[in-house]
């Protein structure tokens, strides 16, 4: 089950999640695109790929099952489309994402950090796209750790195939050029990709965040 729970008033969230639904059908026309779209850069899974997912794997990061304690960070809603280079939204596909928790912990017990990580942060989540290619989840702002840059995780799978991995970064994040993984990406256009504006969310009582990143996966054209 997809879980689009906001902590803040119901008011918002339907206006927020309305936004949106109009977003997705922006772009849900064939062809829009046409040959313009730049397949999206992959980057390291890393060593911190869950060892072990958790019992709750859906898309709301925030709360484990049925908790009533939330994790502890800026909350974020993460969107985007999955798309081909053609600009066709694809469906049913399988989008993961993992991060650190506020403390820095990843959800894997071979972290030296994992000691301290947050038991009401879910850590990884999953969502399945649909006719639009849209998706969703709400988790935290990511922070920065020990030698990286704060980062989101991201894999996409369809079937048994795994068709990209890769990691969101923060706009403006003074970490980004003293992260190597991020520094890697020598081509302007690929970091625009990766680096995502994390902005307020209009009328959010609590300071909730939303960030967008598309993810295009087929053939790169020709600059």
């Amino acid at each position: 089950m997809h879980r689009f729970e906001s902590i803040d008033r119901p008011t918002h969230r339907r206006a927020f999640l309305g936004s949106l639904a109009l977003g997705a059908s922006a772009f849900s026309a064939r062809g829009a695109f046409a040959d313009e779209l730049m397949r999206t850069p992959s980057q390291t899974e890393g060593p911190f790929y869950p060892d072990k997912l958790p019992l709750d794997t859906d898309n709301d990061l925030i709360v484990v099952n049925d908790n009533l304690t939330s994790a502890v960070g800026e909350i974020t809603h993460l969107t985007g489309r999955l798309l081909d280079s053609k600009g066709e939204p694809i469906r049913n596909a399988l989008i993961e994402i993992w991060q650190v928790d506020a403390n820095g912990a990843y959800l894997h017990t071979k972290d030296p950090a994992h000691g301290k990580f947050n038991a009401n942060f879910q850590g990884f989540g999953r969502f399945l796209t649909g006719s639009t290619g849209e998706y969703y989840f709400r988790t935290i702002k990511p922070v920065a750790y020990t030698g990286r840059a704060p980062h989101i995780h991201v894999k996409v799978r369809k079937g048994r195939k795994e068709l990209l991995t890769t990691q969101f970064y923060i706009k403006g994040s003074p970490e980004n050029e003293r992260d190597g993984i991020y520094k890697s990406l020598r081509d302007p256009r690929d970091r625009d990709a990766l680096t995502l504006a994390f902005t307020p969310v209009e009328g959010s009582k609590i300071g909730e965040l939303s960030a967008r990143g598309d993810l295009v996966v087929g053939h790169t054209p020709e600059a």
